[in-house]
């Protein structure tokens, strides 16, 4: 299909069927021969504004918790072990989907560290994340340890995020102080710089930090990571009030599907 804009010839373009149902991603670490127990089961927040409205963006934040292998894995990356271990495939990879009752509908891989999706998985491992990928990369069985409950990542952000204006970051946010009322744990950098013992803002993109937080539910995720928000300052900041929220509804359609049932 070419459509025309402005007066314009553009290029083609794909029109593809819309599926109603839960959009969730399964991911896991892979050390060269097989999958490393447990799985991370974890919802984006693609969208700029509450409620998946806005313009897209790489990640506004994601909310997860990690679990013994269950239907959604068996049925998607399970089948991939044995072509994964005759490439040698070593790291994280994850699978986004959109599910319901009738099937699973994929939507994209991610064979990398996903951001800010890694800054939050570290967040729910007792393991210390050093140690579990040396013993990756060498090919061993590291013993994943995490913790149980929920995880909710963040991501504050300045202008001109999500777009490229390098005029608007040099007057709204470059330099800007990043302001912390209270110390606290969780908190992990993307464009910062440290001067004289202080945080502020650098480079170009407008993406600052992502705030962390664990909790045994949801909710007691959600409530811990926008308390730590509260004591954060930086001019001109905004970032997504509803990150893990939808989970409330989706948990209820996911399990009545069988997805979320250990294998």
């Amino acid at each position: 299909m070419i459509i025309k804009l402005h007066g314009q010839k553009k290029s083609h373009i794909q029109l593809q069927k819309r599926i109603i149902g839960v959009e969730v991603a399964v991911g896991a670490f892979f050390n060269g021969k097989e999958f490393i127990y447990p799985i991370n089961i974890n919802f984006e927040h693609k969208k700029l504004f509450p409620g998946e409205t806005g313009p897209s963006t790489g990640e506004m934040g994601t909310s997860m918790f990690w679990s013994a292998p269950n239907k959604l894995f068996n049925q998607t990356l399970k089948k991939m072990e044995s072509k994964l271990a005759e490439e040698g495939y070593v790291g994280y990879i994850d699978l986004n989907c959109i599910v319901n009752s009738y099937d699973i509908y994929p939507l994209e891989f991610t064979s990398r560290f996903g951001y800010p999706t890694i800054s939050i998985q570290q967040e729910g491992m007792l393991t210390p994340i050093g140690e579990f990928f040396y013993k990756l990369a060498k090919g061993e069985d590291p013993k994943l340890k995490v913790k149980s409950g929920f995880q909710i990542g963040v991501r504050i952000v300045v202008p001109p995020f999500p777009f490229e204006d390098k005029e608007t970051f040099n007057v709204k946010s470059k330099d800007s102080v990043i302001f912390f009322k209270k110390q606290m744990d969780g908190v992990h950098i993307e464009d910062v710089k440290l001067i004289e013992g202080q945080w502020v803002v650098t480079g170009n993109s407008g993406g600052i930090l992502i705030v962390c937080a664990t909790g045994q539910t949801m909710k007691q995720a959600r409530d811990q990571v926008y308390n730590k928000i509260k004591n954060i300052k930086i001019p001109n900041m905004y970032f997504r009030d509803d990150i893990g929220e939808r989970w409330f509804e989706d948990s209820d359609k996911l399990h009545n599907w069988g997805y979320l049932r250990e294998a």
